[in-house]
């Protein structure tokens, strides 16, 4: 994919957000004057597109403070609302690194059903690939027989091994033996689905605890990362999500799939905002190659709807 496309379709994944904000905002632009009605109004336009109250009256603060000669112009509302949105987004957007050592690193993959959690780990799979990294999954989702069929499905299609075992096995075993594999074969990388049955927070949690003292056993450090997938047309959904994941897996980074024409993916600023928990990067199609480290830059643009 070239990188216009990819920007093309960056944009419109946060097409709904930026769309959102231009309705919202719609009528304030004829203003000569910034008072304090109409700051209301452009923090409440904000608000309402996804990108939370903290963010909003950081670019209310913005805009009282600058100077506008030839009264409010809407390409320079949203170049300013950009600037505020990268100050935001910069601090948080960190790549997945393979540091680990001894290896394998451990990363656990969680969120709800329907995230899009397994296909991402194909896809992160996929991307330790292109950097000559050994990759192994781990299908610790065993609750599902289809999760474990579709990560099979997707293991053969990038050519990397999987562990997996009965559908409604110990998941913990399933990890310990990937644990075991990955190191007796100098496996960089073990990549472990995981159930995302919120339903049963109480059942999820005690699974996920087992699982971390499993690693623990076989290496202190594991699991060295906890990452959460996002859907990204689940809006303000996705803040509950973080709520709960934090609580039962100790969520260290997020991913964001799904950025399509129906995304709300100003939500991801809000969640900078609000949590300051790593983007590792985010999705824009179901293509191998359709992830990508996250760019705060280019994020904060699409999601303005400011020309660069």
């Amino acid at each position: 994919m070239t990188e216009a496309t990819w920007l093309d379709r960056l944009t419109a994944g946060f097409r709904k957000t930026s769309d959102r904000l231009g309705d919202n905002l719609t009528g304030l632009f004829t203003r000569a004057a910034l008072d304090e009605g109409l700051l209301d109004q452009i923090e409440e336009a904000l608000i309402a597109s996804d990108l939370g109250p903290a963010t909003a009256a950081k670019v209310r603060a913005r805009l009282a403070a600058e100077t506008f000669e030839t009264g409010l112009g809407e390409a320079r509302v949203r170049a300013i609302v950009a600037e505020e949105l990268e100050k935001i987004l910069k601090p948080v957007a960190k790549p997945l690194e393979i540091e680990a050592f001894p290896r394998p690193q451990v990363i656990l993959v969680v969120g709800v059903n329907g995230s899009g959690k397994t296909t991402t780990i194909a896809k992160l799979a996929h991307y330790f690939l292109e950097q000559d990294y050994g990759v192994l999954l781990a299908a610790g989702d065993t609750f599902r027989a289809a999760a474990i069929g579709q990560l099979r499905v997707w293991a053969d299609r990038i050519g990397v091994p999987i562990i997996t075992g009965p559908e409604g096995g110990d998941p913990s075993a399933i990890v310990f033996d990937g644990v075991k594999k990955a190191t007796a074969e100098g496996i960089d990388v073990l990549i472990v689905d995981t159930a995302g049955r919120l339903q049963n927070k109480k059942g999820l949690m005690d699974e996920l605890a087992k699982i971390r003292r499993v690693l623990g056993r076989l290496n202190p450090a594991a699991p060295h990362d906890v990452v959460l997938v996002l859907d990204a047309t689940t809006g303000q959904n996705a803040l509950a999500q973080i709520e709960v994941f934090r609580e039962v897996a100790g969520v260290t980074g997020l991913v964001m799939t799904k950025l399509d024409g129906t995304a709300r993916g100003g939500v991801l600023v809000a969640a900078a905002e609000k949590y300051g928990i790593p983007i590792h990067a985010i999705g824009i199609g179901e293509g191998l190659d359709d992830l990508r480290p996250f760019d705060p830059g280019q994020a904060a643009r699409a999601i303005a709807g400011a020309t660069a």
